[in-house]
């Protein structure tokens, strides 16, 4: 079966490794057209396999690559760009691709982010055959896994969702060449659609519940780094944990600065933070960053 794999990054990489180990025909690997190179571009030509990296996979270009391979299966593996509908045609079995979300929930480009901060007790991840529309292709098959309380986007990613997702991804690629591969329609009655997680949603309000400030937090650790201001700086917060107990203290308020981290109150009670992050500065640990900015017990971490 000719497959091309579309993608980028580590996850693109390791699907190219993962199919060629298994002796699988990649005929094609599209790529982003980012002059510092890509992983899977480097594995790509280093495995001799033609390598492309069009501006943008609706250039004209790519359909005529498209129709001059003729792929039997495509697979998106960590694609930003969209996929116009005419190239979804060319391939003889179709389009897959891998979301990390069990599909209805959760569509979009932030699915992980949205699981963690909508305080989801469980999450997983589809692989799917693409259509015209953002993740709402039949499902091919899913896996499912807990989402722990100290999780963070990038703990659920790359230890769990990462490299399930690429045994996926070859456990579809052998049910589609023995004829096995499900099509199962999405219940739409069942479907979320979340924005990409960025400053727009990343903002903390410490007058708001202790849990939600939490998964708000954990939500957008790595990136984008949830965040609030101190004295007009925006600093973004990581590897948090909650404390819940009566306190008076006003929220916002900071409690303690130790090697610990830096306690903050909520409604509920106490958010330890053991990383922080201003524009100007590198991730450090919360009682040096406090330290770099003035931060004493008693200020204040207000909405803006």
């Amino acid at each position: 079966m000719r497959i091309v794999i579309v993608g980028q990054g580590p996850f693109a990489e390791k699907v190219l490794e993962a199919l060629t180990q298994k002796g699988e025909e990649i005929v094609g690997v599209f790529t982003l057209p980012d002059k510092r190179g890509d992983p899977v571009a480097a594995l790509g030509q280093k495995l001799g396999i033609p390598v492309f990296r069009p501006k943008s996979m609706k250039d004209p270009e790519v359909n005529d690559l498209y129709i001059k391979i003729n792929p039997d299966l495509v697979i998106l593996a960590f694609v930003t760009d969209i996929i116009p509908e005419k190239l979804l045609t060319i391939p003889t079995f179709g389009t897959i691709c891998y979301h990390p979300s069990l599909l209805p929930r959760h569509r979009g480009a932030s699915g992980i982010h949205w699981a963690i901060i909508q305080g989801d007790q469980r999450t997983g991840l589809t692989i799917f055959w693409a259509d015209r529309g953002i993740d709402t292709g039949p499902i091919l098959l899913q896996k499912e896994v807990k989402i722990k309380p100290e999780d963070t986007t990038g703990s659920l990613y790359f230890n769990t969702l990462f490299p399930m997702g690429v045994e996926a991804i070859v456990e579809a690629v052998d049910l589609i060449k023995e004829g096995k591969a499900q099509r199962i329609p999405q219940d739409e009655s069942k479907a979320t659609y979340e924005p990409p997680c960025d400053d727009r949603v990343a903002q903390i309000d410490f007058t708001q519940p202790l849990l939600e400030i939490y998964n708000l937090i954990r939500g957008c650790d790595p990136q984008p780094g949830a965040f609030a201001f101190f004295k007009g700086m925006k600093v973004r917060f990581y590897e948090a944990r909650m404390i819940p107990q009566h306190t008076e203290i006003p929220p916002g308020e900071v409690v303690s600065i130790g090697e610990e981290g830096l306690m903050i109150s909520a409604h509920g009670g106490l958010i330890q933070v053991r990383k922080m992050r201003a524009e100007k500065w590198e991730k450090m640990e919360a009682i040096e960053f406090a330290k770099h900015v003035g931060l004493k017990v008693g200020d204040r971490i207000d909405k803006e």
